[in-house]
């Protein structure tokens, strides 16, 4: 079997797993977002790390909106077209032809909730700060945005399904413990727009990674998000104060575990010999069905070899 073969087997039921495939991601340079350059940093990570299969970033965020300054403002949300995302679309559909045969292809998104962040971002900490104020403040008043931001990245869900991806590394966030108080809120104004378009995923393609993101803080539960679609949940081991196991969490999200390995310790740091042994640890404890990679995206000035070393200890465990 090919890569592509290996993951698809684990979705199996009744299957013991004998290969461990491997998944590691980073930000590449600026100069590699778009166009061709982006295409050809893509596989050249791919190749160079041997994961096993390719994981195309998102590099088309949502401009600042300036005029979108109280909840009142929602109302003049503008709706990006198909032709907004035309040069992201250009690299999966090259992707696409060049790795689809011996690999899946998973697109990158990122949920409406976090669109809204990038659209209220007027200065760099200020995004994710004024959409949840103003979800607390009108939540009424916020949907009629989120109902425009999802309806345009259903546009780009879709172009992507048409262009042939396998599936789609779902990124959301809006259920850190610092965000609502009232969970309602997160029922309100987050949570049905990301099922909208993870519903349409799940629909389409055979391989969708469900992926909760604490890039901005933890949570102290993820039961908000157990009953999401996707075949494998990436999320980050810590709840609160306490650390639970990849075993947990695939039983209390009824799918396979992607993860860990934190993302800024060993596999960052580390010597190959340490990297080995963290790996060879993580293994041990993994659930009966498993992906190894790390709780986000790795820091972009990452030593490849130490993602290579971390994906060849999985291939090849001690």
């Amino acid at each position: 079997m090919n890569k592509r073969d290996k993951v698809l087997h684990l979705l199996e039921d009744d299957i013991e797993q004998d290969y461990v495939p491997a998944g590691f991601f980073i930000h590449f340079d600026k100069t590699c977002h778009h166009g061709q350059a982006a295409i050809d940093k893509h596989l050249e990570f791919y190749q160079h790390t041997g994961m096993d299969f390719v994981k195309i970033q998102y590099e088309t965020p949502f401009p600042p909106r300036l005029e979108i300054k109280s909840p009142d403002d929602w109302g003049k949300m503008p709706l990006y077209g198909k032709d907004f995302y035309e040069d992201q679309l250009y690299i999966v559909e090259g992707l696409v032809k060049k790795a689809k045969k011996d690999a899946l292809v998973i697109m990158t998104t990122y949920s409406p909730f976090m669109c809204a962040g990038q659209t209220t971002r007027h200065t760099p900490d200020m995004g994710q700060t004024l959409i949840t104020e103003h979800i607390k403040e009108n939540p009424e008043k916020v949907k009629q945005g989120m109902e425009v931001i999802t309806e345009s990245l259903m546009l780009f869900v879709k172009a992507c399904i048409e262009l042939g991806v396998d599936g789609f590394y779902a990124s959301t966030q809006g259920g850190e413990s610092h965000r609502f108080e009232d969970i309602e809120l997160f029922n309100a104004c987050v949570k049905p727009y990301d099922l909208a378009l993870m519903e349409e995923m799940n629909r389409c393609c055979q391989f969708n990674i469900l992926h909760v993101c604490d890039f901005h803080d933890g949570y102290d539960s993820l039961a908000p998000f157990v009953d999401y679609p996707g075949d494998v949940v990436n999320c980050s081991l810590t709840l609160g104060d306490q650390e639970i196991s990849a075993k947990e969490v695939s039983r209390m999200f009824g799918r396979l575990y992607m993860g860990g390995l934190d993302r800024k310790g060993v596999i960052a740091t580390g010597t190959e010999g340490e990297i080995d042994a963290a790996v060879a640890e993580v293994l041990q404890e993994a659930p009966d069905r498993f992906i190894l990679g790390a709780d986000c995206t790795l820091p972009a000035d990452i030593d490849w070899d130490n993602i290579r070393t971390a994906i060849s200890a999985a291939h090849n465990p001690l």
